[in-house]
């Protein structure tokens, strides 16, 4: 070497002086950035073809204090006058502080800020790389689909800073249960996935196991109080039989719900003609038919009576929703809502019942003015909306009706789902004199202890104890336990699944105040009213 600027010995790490007669290589030390495989020195490789040679990529540079500078490089040739090669001239830039910002730019978008893992667009890439790599070959590869049982209760009953807290802590749980080049991603809210590269099916049946068991036994502490969460995992195969990457997250998500729906806190191997999946795929078409019945409006209500055990008469009565089939035939809400709530429709049925009834009410005469309240169902999803406040009361005033007419219905599950928002919108829609009841109550392990945080005016006994009560005393002392329980707190109580003269005349006995059910009048088409 002959000569070098300020800049370049600043870089290098070496004084003029210093590198005068050394050769190139013993003083410029690159490396492939990713491999950190040194590179040919760029003078030698000028020297050989005789050309200009302009690194287009950045390479990493290590000087003699340790030191490492990100340099894009340029060298050329030095002709004499006889147009004799006798010597090379090298030109570097310093891009380090680009790079970094580039890298970090590209680490912020590939990775989850909360928990530091990679996100769904990087899982995904990384999943699609291991499609391509493997075809032809019989390479077997796996992937979870995780979700968290209970973080919603979490993170609605302690905030959410104790809900990021949670995630945090769990990313490093389920990270030492997994091998070292296993990809662990947060996929988004409380949804978590895993590539397991080079894994046989058995084998990863055998770490979700695992994870399953480690998720279970731990606990999350926060300000005093000690929680415990479940895990549901979704495995897939990932053959060369795959027909593409959308085909086979869908196949993961469906395995989760799976896994799930038989009881949470497990694994479900996701297997062609799975009858799981078969309810799941029903579910999905149920969508379709869903979206055309809100465009085409075939949806209708229904009315059913509630009877007054105490004044002996029908002063209240449900709104209940149907589905006008394809072929004409009604379609009763249990086969078409769990997919709806499933696939984020209920708010937009809810919103329909909720226009159709106010509408219906508001055009009843004065003869049929005798009902105090009709009930109406909300679903979880929707009275968590930011915007449903202003709809429902929106409505209201459209229809000039009495808040006092409205008793909104709400299951426990569907509240505990997101626990303080919609507490704080029973709260409001109550002080203007809407009513709330608290439907299903007792078919949750914890209906009991979320009771005494919930605003309800009613509580409508889970027809599962109902209906088998005079023929079963544990069923019978069950609903005399909720009515006492109800008439504590200064709630009214209300019976469904009524259907015969024997269960009537125990619910009157225990003093109950309301009872719904076939025995006291089926549903009816709300044309049919009066």
């Amino acid at each position: 070497m002959q000569f070098l600027n300020p800049i370049a010995e600043k870089i290098l790490g070496y004084s003029l002086q210093q590198v005068i007669g050394k050769s190139l290589p013993t003083v410029l030390n690159i490396f492939d950035e990713i491999t950190h495989k040194p590179i040919e020195n760029p003078s030698a490789s000028c020297l050989k073809q005789k050309l200009i040679i302009n690194r287009k990529n950045a390479v990493l540079l290590t000087n003699q204090d340790g030191q490492e500078y990100y340099i894009k490089d340029t060298t050329a040739p030095i002709f004499n006058q006889n147009k004799q090669i006798i010597g090379t001239v090298l030109v570097f830039v310093d891009v380090t502080e680009s790079r970094k910002l580039s890298q970090q730019l590209s680490y912020q978008a590939s990775h989850d800020p909360l928990t530091g893992l990679v996100n769904r667009r990087e899982f995904e890439k990384r999943l699609q790389r291991i499609l391509d790599t493997s075809k032809g070959t019989a390479e077997e590869h796996a992937i979870f689909y995780m979700d968290l049982d209970q973080f919603k209760i979490i993170n609605d009953t302690c905030g959410h800073f104790a809900g990021d807290e949670l995630l945090r802590q769990l990313t490093g749980l389920l990270k030492h249960q997994l091998r070292k080049r296993d990809t662990l991603a947060r996929l988004g809210g409380d949804e978590f996935g895993v590539l397991m590269e080079h894994c046989a099916l058995q084998q990863a049946q055998h770490i979700a196991e695992k994870l399953c068991k480690a998720v279970k036994l731990f606990r999350f502490g926060w300000q005093g109080e000690s929680f415990h969460i479940g895990i549901s995992i979704g495995l897939v195969a990932v053959t060369n039989q795959v027909s593409g990457i959308d085909q086979l997250l869908i196949d993961a998500d469906s395995a989760c719900y799976a896994a799930k729906s038989s009881g949470r806190g497990r694994v479900h191997v996701f297997h062609e003609n799975d009858t799981s999946m078969a309810k799941r795929f029903g579910e999905m078409q149920w969508t379709t038919q869903i979206n055309r019945s809100l465009d085409e409006d075939k949806f209708r209500l229904y009315f059913q009576p509630i009877y007054s055990l105490q004044k002996n008469e029908n002063t209240h009565c449900e709104l209940l929703i149907r589905m006008i089939g394809e072929d004409g035939v009604i379609i009763p809400p249990g086969s078409f809502l769990p997919a709806a709530e499933r696939y984020n429709l209920a708010s937009d049925i809810d919103q329909w019942v909720i226009k159709k009834a106010f509408s219906w009410i508001a055009s009843l005469p004065k003869k049929d003015q005798t009902i105090r309240n009709f009930g109406i169902n909300l679903s979880g999803h929707f009275l968590s909306e930011a915007s449903c406040m202003e709809f429902i009361i929106n409505q209201l005033h459209e229809h000039n009706i009495p808040y006092e007419k409205i008793c909104f219905e709400i299951t426990e599950t569907a509240i505990i789902e997101n626990l303080s928002l919609a507490i704080n919108a029973i709260n409001r829609l109550r002080d203007l004199g809407c009513q709330f009841a608290l439907d299903d109550f007792g078919s949750g392990v914890s209906s009991f202890a979320y009771l005494k945080q919930l605003p309800v005016d009613y509580l409508k006994i889970d027809g599962f104890f109902v209906k088998e009560m005079d023929n079963n005393p544990i069923d019978l002392e069950m609903v005399r336990s909720i009515h006492n329980i109800g008439r504590i707190m200064g709630k009214k109580t209300i019976a469904e699944f009524v259907e015969n003269e024997a269960t009537l005349q125990h619910l009157i006995d225990i003093g109950i105040d309301y009872a719904q059910g076939y025995y006291i009048g089926e549903p009816q088409p709300i044309k049919d009213f009066g």
